[in-house]
């Protein structure tokens, strides 16, 4: 589905179902330097239970069109804008890494149009060792396999995964490197430049899940129930096993608590 804003024309796969305005809206954020793919177990299952399902490109990301965005600011008003221009004034929110940041600051920008959260591998502060974002700023391939190496979770590194014969790392390698360097680095930057979350986890008015990889080394599971506790409404969901790609690692138990909130 094309989604026309003022300003971008964006991708967002809807889970194999046309939209229907009359229906509840789940909007998907991906992270840094990732796309709509990321979500594809959980967005089919939304779209078949009684959900329209956005999963979003960001700008310069995936089949969205460019320029990429800045900061995280930038990116919570285009994903408005853009549930806007698809008829959604209201959604729920579900982000990742970067984007649970976007969806954080979306729902605290616009706490009426946000009818609940999922925030997924986040913690209050997301900094980038500088050698990464140099790195990155280079457009050296380098940065992607140190943001898989520590992306993706033991686990998942030795073979265990619910989708037999899926090699998640290289999946992972292949979708950044899909990425263009600058949006990478530009994504990264917004990430670690990003020092609001306290402050908009405090103004979030809706119902909120956090769910944490057990053995996340990006985003650790204390920062995640750290922001949690910011939030009136929030639980804290914590997935054995898991790293930060907690949605294709253990795709059935990050399913199993969205259906419980979203």
């Amino acid at each position: 589905m094309e989604i026309r804003t003022p300003a971008h024309a964006l991708y967002a796969s809807t889970g194999g179902k046309s939209f229907d305005p009359a229906l509840p809206t789940v909007a998907f954020i991906h992270g840094a330097g990732m796309d709509h793919t990321v979500w594809a177990l959980q967005t089919r299952w939304f779209a078949h239970h009684g959900r329209n399902v956005l999963a979003l490109d960001l700008p310069g990301h995936g089949r969205s069109g460019g320029p990429h965005l800045g900061s995280i600011a930038a990116m919570a008003d285009c994903v408005l804008a853009a549930l806007a221009a698809a008829g959604a004034e209201r959604a729920s929110l579900v982000g990742h890494s970067m984007g649970a940041l976007i969806a954080l600051a979306a729902a605290a920008r616009a706490p009426d149009r946000v009818a609940a959260l999922a925030l997924l591998g986040v913690a209050p502060l997301m900094p980038v060792h500088p050698d990464l974002l140099a790195g990155a700023a280079r457009g050296e391939h380098n940065a992607v396999d140190l943001m898989v190496t520590w992306a993706v979770g033991r686990e998942a590194q030795r073979g265990a995964n619910d989708a037999p014969g899926l090699w998640l790392t290289g999946a992972a390698m292949r979708l950044l490197e899909r990425a263009e360097a600058a949006v990478l680095a530009a994504d990264l930057a917004a990430c670690d430049a990003y020092a609001n979350a306290r402050t908009a986890a405090k103004a979030v008015r809706c119902p909120t899940l956090v769910i944490a990889g057990a053995t996340d080394r990006m985003a650790p599971a204390r920062g995640a129930r750290e922001l949690a506790g910011l939030i009136d409404d929030a639980r804290v969901v914590e997935i054995a096993g898991s790293g930060h790609m907690m949605m294709v690692e253990k795709p059935d138990a990050t399913l199993d608590a969205l259906a419980e909130t979203i």
